[in-house]
């Protein structure tokens, strides 16, 4: 123990004198101007961050001892090579590694190696921690036969740690199946679906710290992006990929991605949010977009000094014809039209003996005729008074959604009181997506290298168009769980979903051991996947936990709210975070109840501390967060809070997966009939 405290010391050390020799660079010397010292400046100090040594979080974790040379060979009787195993590279003075970043393939054995398939390990050695202190360690002797299989004790501690704060990463004990995930590579793009407490959300993340760390220049020019459901639970994860020294990832939701120049103000109800987001909407806008090209009728006269240069109508029309089948951005074509034009001239002149240049057919193309002839037949589209216009104008609408939007579902989406301009539409998330879809017809969508999506179940087709787009030449990471689907919209099926993401040939892994939640409270929100999603399998939990769930009735509904305080008040007699989690509509009554017995409380998205860790959770928020203890109240006003029963089957099914340790129903309804059982 004295001997690996002192390597922590020494590596700690090592990572300061890291940092220090950052902050001593001089730039002053080496840049030919304040552009290149202010991006030089800027990437310093992003390297000085990502060596900050954050004093409660482990430097190392683990250590490998090779039974032989990593790479190369040994001389007879010598011992292999040790490497220390931890979240970042630290080197000593001579350049020596002192600890080994977890993404090295020389570090992929951590996770991978087994007694069946050592991979050359003779000992694995995991560390335990308090407070950032050494305080243990646990030893596998991988060629040892006469070592009987065990589960490791600081792999369970780690994983059943107590959760204040925002979501950790989970370096330290990343499954063999996990990290095959993380490791996949870039070019292809993998989905995981993964029930409650399988992990997915950290393995979505920590593959994306992995692909920087083996595609950092190809990543660093194309860029990366993080999609969550809300903003709620991109706080919660955002210190995930900072902890692994990755400071450049963007987080966004779908409606930042789309609602860019468009002030959503408005709603829609579900049965129109469901026609709005189906794929069947990408035609209509398309037929909408291209309606706006119309026929030449009259030839193009273009006049240079003395010389008169026509185009005929049916050459031009040609032209356009072809720009059609070509099937370009409406914008793109727009833009070349003038240049075909053009082009045409030019060979008129030249067949008349004249020598024109490029110059000369950028002239031509600017030429009063041609760009008034361009004007009529491909005009300039905007994309919002095009939506607007769709959902205002009912001919309109009729006329490009024949034979795919049927009269009934046409009614649905156009407006009661059209609005008179793009400013005072009162748009909704949903027309934010058409809107986006019409831009991209328009002008092609900046591609990402690499999206993660999470909680991907819920979104609509539009949806997965708009976030393909993002990644159209890129890959992608997408997880999810389709019995958590709570939307109208949610999929049916990954093949559906990757589909309309425009990523069909995607490799489908399923993650179907729980870490996170007990084996009794996942078995018993499990008695819902019949109703919820048949054939789906249930996540069977590696971690026991007698008296993990409690199901209390209460006489009257007078009597539920003093129950569920009490209750929160026993949860939090123990050490973590506490999430009382309630039908949205349940919510103000409860906050009341709370402040009235001298309870303070959070809401999602507000970290949690030591001196206040209960939060009270609207159901509709509560996906994709954690906490170590869970109070549900009332299970039949979450079902009745959604449009239908198995939308709020599934809500319910969330609410009931969100604890790690401990979880308290609390009812004076009738329990949903599954449960009941």
């Amino acid at each position: 123990m004295a001997h690996e405290r002192a390597h922590l010391a020494a590596s700690r050390a090592a990572l300061r004198a890291m940092r220090e020799d950052v902050q001593a660079l001089d730039i002053r010397d080496v840049t030919a101007n304040w552009v290149n010292a202010a991006v030089l400046q800027s990437q310093i100090d992003d390297r000085i961050k990502a060596l900050a040594d954050l004093s409660h979080t482990p430097l190392f974790f683990g250590r490998l001892d090779y039974l032989h040379a990593v790479g190369g060979e040994l001389a007879e009787g010598a011992e292999g090579e040790r490497f220390y195993i931890g979240r970042r590279h630290v080197h000593d003075a001579a350049g020596d590694p002192m600890v080994i970043d977890w993404r090295a393939p020389v570090s992929q054995p951590y996770y991978q190696a087994s007694p069946k398939d050592p991979q050359d390990v003779g000992l694995r050695r995991r560390f335990g921690y308090t407070g950032g202190e050494l305080t243990a360690y646990e030893d596998e002797h991988l060629t040892d036969p006469a070592e009987a299989a065990h589960t490791s004790r600081l792999l369970q501690a780690e994983i059943e740690r107590p959760r204040v704060g925002p979501m950790r990463d989970i370096v330290a004990t990343i499954q063999p199946e996990q990290d095959e995930i993380v490791r996949s590579g870039l070019g292809g793009t993998v989905c995981v679906q993964g029930g409650p407490g399988t992990g997915k959300t950290a393995v979505g993340l920590h593959r994306v710290a992995f692909l920087l760390y083996a595609h950092r220049e190809r990543l660093a020019r194309t860029g990366t992006l993080v999609i969550g459901p809300n903003r709620s639970f991109l706080h919660y994860i955002e210190q995930v990929l900072p902890a692994l020294g990755e400071l450049e990832v963007k987080q966004a939701t779908v409606d930042d991605l789309v609602t860019a120049g468009v002030e959503v103000r408005g709603t829609d109800d579900a049965a129109a949010a469901v026609v709005k987001g189906d794929a069947r909407m990408a035609e209509v806008l398309r037929r909408a977009v291209r309606s706006h090209v119309t026929r030449p009728a009259e030839p193009v006269v273009v006049v240079r000094g003395s010389r008169r240069w026509r185009v005929p109508a049916y050459e031009i029309g040609e032209m356009v014809d072809e720009l059609l089948a070509r099937d370009m951005r409406y914008g793109s074509a727009h833009e070349a039209l003038p240049q075909r034009i053009a082009h045409a001239v030019l060979v008129r002149m030249e067949e008349a003996g004249e020598a024109p240049d490029d110059r000369v057919q950028n002239t031509v193309a600017r030429n009063p005729a041609v760009k008034a002839a361009v004007k009529a037949i491909w005009p300039a589209v905007d994309p919002e008074k095009l939506v607007l216009r769709l959902l205002a104008d009912p001919e309109f609408l009729a006329a490009h959604a024949e034979g795919l939007l049927t009269e009934d579902e046409q009614r649905l989406i156009l407006w009661a009181k059209p609005a008179r301009s793009v400013r005072s539409a009162r748009w909704s998330a949903a027309d934010a997506v058409l809107i986006d879809e019409a831009r991209d017809l328009v002008a092609r969508t900046h591609s990402l290298g690499h999206v993660v999506l999470d909680e991907a179940q819920d979104l609509s087709p539009m949806q997965y168009r708009a976030v393909g787009r993002r990644c159209s030449t890129g890959s992608a990471t997408v997880l999810g769980d389709l019995a958590q689907g709570t939307t109208p919209w949610s999929t049916e099926s990954w093949d559906e979903a990757l589909f309309h993401l425009g990523k069909a040939d995607a490799v489908v892994e399923e993650l179907t051991a729980g870490f996170r939640v007990p084996r009794e409270v996942i078995a018993y929100a499990s008695r819902l996947l019949p109703a919820i999603s048949p054939g789906l399998a249930a996540v069977e939990s590696v971690r026991e936990s007698p008296g993990s769930l409690a199901v209390r009735e209460v006489p009257s509904a007078e009597e539920l709210d003093a129950a569920v305080v009490a209750a929160c008040g026993e949860s939090l007699r123990h050490e973590g975070s506490i999430g009382l989690i309630a039908a949205d509509a349940r919510i103000p009554e409860l906050g009341a109840a709370l402040e009235a017995a001298g309870r303070a409380y959070l809401s999602p998205g507000e970290e949690t501390t030591a001196e206040s860790r209960l939060t009270l959770v609207p159901a509709s928020l509560a996906k994709g967060l954690e906490y170590d203890y869970v109070v549900l109240d009332e299970p039949a006003a979450v079902v009745d809070g959604e449009p239908d029963e198995r939308t709020g089957l599934r809500r319910l099914y969330v609410a009931l997966t969100r604890a790690v340790s401990g979880l308290t129903v609390v009812h004076a309804a009738a329990l949903p009939g599954a449960l009941e059982q």
